[in-house]
């Protein structure tokens, strides 16, 4: 069975969204802009260089609506990560989704019990990564399909908001796989779910 990894983007704090559901402080980062010498600042490498290991792009609906808005048409000389979001297979997890556009195509929604899904989608691919999608998280977490977290920790603190993972998980024991650092204070923490 494959690796599900959940990657989020969190304030120093640990919270994925703001008490008000926004992701504002995303921008708190000076660094995810890129630089123009290479098209792409320390971050975007970094995070070009993890996603070589990943065969396949997991949402829940609101983010899937966030990113079909945006990565479709993004132009990958701005955005690197544009690339490998195009060219990966792309999930979404809807019940009520009818069908998921994305560009000139489609992306597979997978219907029916979100974890029974998510397992099955484990069997097709070595390494899928899940990207914000907070309920599904949640609804992974609980299910025990979590195989692997991503934080890109951004330096600043909100003081309130959405953590996350659910308030219910309980204690989890973590092995840190590796870190890396930006001169910015940004972090990305890879861990292993015990």
């Amino acid at each position: 069975m494959g690796r599900l990894v959940v990657e989020q983007i969190v304030s120093a704090d640990g919270y994925a969204a703001d008490a008000d559901g926004g992701i504002g402080f995303f921008e708190a980062s000076p660094e995810i802009a890129g630089d123009a010498a290479s098209g792409a600042g320390p971050i975007d490498r970094e995070q070009l260089e993890w996603l070589a290991g990943v065969d396949a792009i997991l949402l829940g609906a609101n983010t899937y609506r966030m990113f079909a808005d945006y990565w479709p048409d993004a132009d990958p000389a701005v955005e690197p990560v544009a690339e490998p979001i195009a060219r990966l297979p792309k999930h979404v997890v809807s019940n009520t989704l009818e069908r998921a556009p994305w560009g000139d195509g489609e992306i597979e929604v997978l219907r029916g019990d979100a974890a029974a899904s998510v397992a099955r989608l484990k069997a097709r691919f070595d390494a899928t990564v899940l990207w914000g999608s907070l309920q599904l998280a949640d609804a992974l977490f609980e299910a025990g399909l979590v195989d692997e977290l991503r934080l890109r920790v951004v330096p600043v603190l909100i003081g309130a908001g959405r953590s996350f993972t659910p308030t219910g998980l309980g204690q989890r024991g973590l092995a840190l796989d590796h870190a890396t650092t930006q001169p910015s204070g940004h972090v990305s923490l890879h861990y292993r779910l015990r």
